[in-house]
């Protein structure tokens, strides 16, 4: 990357364009997850295995888009949240595909928003995700423009990059406490904070 090469207006705003897109999609994501442990901590409702994976790859699309906002444009950061988008739709998909059929003991655990569960949410979060990068990259293509322009170009999108980025780090600290106190060393459940000896707080 050089930041010093001269660049012309359509690269420039090609590249505000991109960063814009990037942080918006980093940033609905951290509210996506903000909420699902807003719902966890407020209502006891506390994620299943599968869920938990499902964060973890939302965490993952994120780290990709950082790295793009850290170290500038890389086919490599825009794989790795490709990556994790697909790892959240196999996920999702799975969890949704056993919970379709209700079996004695096991049910959706959480509330429904808005009439579906969080993995169908997931689901179609992972859809939308594959879609609008796909589409991006068919339409417009790659972000080889932020090879020369970086987000530090753009000082407000910056700092707007910064906080978000630092938001998504701390939920995903609080997470991985949270994990550890429900899971221990040992498999997740659905029935209490292990390490806390907390009560049963939901089925699966």
């Amino acid at each position: 990357m050089s930041d010093g090469a001269p660049v012309g207006a359509g690269q420039r705003l090609l590249a505000a364009l991109s960063y814009t897109y990037l942080l918006a999609m980093m940033t609905v994501i951290a509210a996506i997850v903000a909420a699902a442990m807003t719902m966890q901590y407020l209502y006891g409702e506390l994620p299943c295995p599968l869920c938990l994976l499902q964060r973890a790859a939302l965490f993952g699309v994120c780290f990709g888009i950082m790295l793009t906002f850290r170290h500038g444009y890389s086919p490599q950061n825009t794989g790795i949240s490709l990556l994790f988008a697909i790892l959240l739709l196999i996920v999702a998909e799975r969890q949704t595909l056993l919970d379709i059929y209700p079996r004695p003991g096991h049910a959706y655990v959480g509330s429904a928003v808005f009439g579906l569960h969080m993995p169908v949410w997931s689901v179609i979060i992972a859809l939308v995700l594959l879609i609008t990068i796909a589409a991006k990259l068919a339409i417009v293509g790659g972000d080889r423009e932020l090879e020369h322009v970086h987000i530090r170009s753009f000082p407000f999108l910056a700092r707007i990059g910064t906080v978000v980025s630092l938001f998504v780090i701390l939920l995903c600290l609080i997470n991985l406490v949270s994990v550890i106190l429900q899971c221990g060393l040992n498999e997740c459940h659905t029935f209490g904070y292990q390490l806390l000896g907390g009560p049963t707080s939901a089925s699966e």
